[in-house]
């Protein structure tokens, strides 16, 4: 695991980038090449930039945006220091257990920032990269968008609590079948469940995103503000609870041998034969 005390972002280690400007912070997922895979550093620097916007008082809005033909394909499995280790299977489960808390209170500064995030999503959107999405405000997809929580076909389960915030904004029906099967679906379909709340052609996103972004900026901000935290307080009544029972469900099938099943079956391009184990 990488080292979660810096506060630095060492040049040419981006997976985030900052720009600030014109009443917009615009934070853009900046590697490509992996289809903006995600990973512990990728976490780490999400903090560290939300915790740079929310005292900057010019910021009155955020776009969460991302660079080439994918907003976030899910777990980058080649980034550095993946895995978790420890001396037993009960070290290495309180130690994903301790992880993956670490990972939801990364988050929790993006989605609990003052400012509200306006995120806009192209091509895959997948895993983590999905649930990152679910953490913004309002979401925008391109046409091209394709959405799934597909966890289960690799032996674990959920980690960053995308399926509770689909339960809070499409129903708990809808998060158990995305969240089950791990099927995919497209931007009108995500637009139909409420988890997307505005679909553009792919040559419109960044424009339709950028001036959604920049209509909310133009509005009072202490009236933006209190808005986003009072709806906030509604909708995740339950949340931290349940986030906790997420990351301990979470830490105990990383550790499974149906996990690595899982990951061991999708690199030979066959089933997995999951014993439950």
């Amino acid at each position: 695991m990488i080292d979660t005390r810096s506060t630095e972002i060492a040049e040419g280690e981006e997976r985030i980038r900052l720009e600030v400007g014109d009443g917009l912070a615009v934070l853009t997922l900046c590697r490509p090449d992996t289809l903006n895979g995600w990973s512990w550093e990728s976490s780490r620097q999400l903090g560290l930039l939300a915790d740079r916007i929310r005292f900057d008082s010019s910021v009155r809005a955020v776009l969460l945006r991302a660079e080439g033909r994918a907003f976030c394909a899910g777990i980058d499995t080649t980034a550095p220091g993946g895995a978790i280790t420890g001396g037993s299977a009960a070290e290495r489960t309180r130690n994903y257990y301790e992880g993956i808390r670490w990972v939801h209170e990364r988050f929790a500064v993006l989605a609990r920032l003052p400012q509200p995030v306006v995120a806009a999503v192209r091509g895959y959107c997948l895993g983590f990269g999905f649930e990152l999405a679910l953490m913004a405000d309002v979401r925008v997809a391109a046409e091209d968008a394709v959405f799934a929580l597909p966890e289960a076909r690799l032996g674990v389960a959920v980690d960053a609590g995308g399926d509770l915030r689909i339960a809070r904004e499409a129903g708990a029906g809808w998060a158990k079948y995305l969240a089950l099967t791990g099927r995919r679906i497209d931007a009108a379909t995500a637009e139909r469940l409420h988890l997307v709340q505005l679909v553009v052609p792919g040559a419109e996103l960044e424009a339709a995103s950028h001036a959604l972004a920049a209509e909310i900026a133009a509005n009072a901000p202490l009236a933006v503000q209190g808005i986003k935290r009072a709806v906030d307080t509604y909708a995740d009544s339950a949340l931290p609870a349940a986030l906790d029972r997420a990351a301990m469900t979470a830490a105990l099938t990383l550790t499974s041998d149906d996990c690595r099943e899982g990951y061991g079956a999708k690199a030979d391009r066959r089933p997995p034969h999951f014993t439950g184990g």
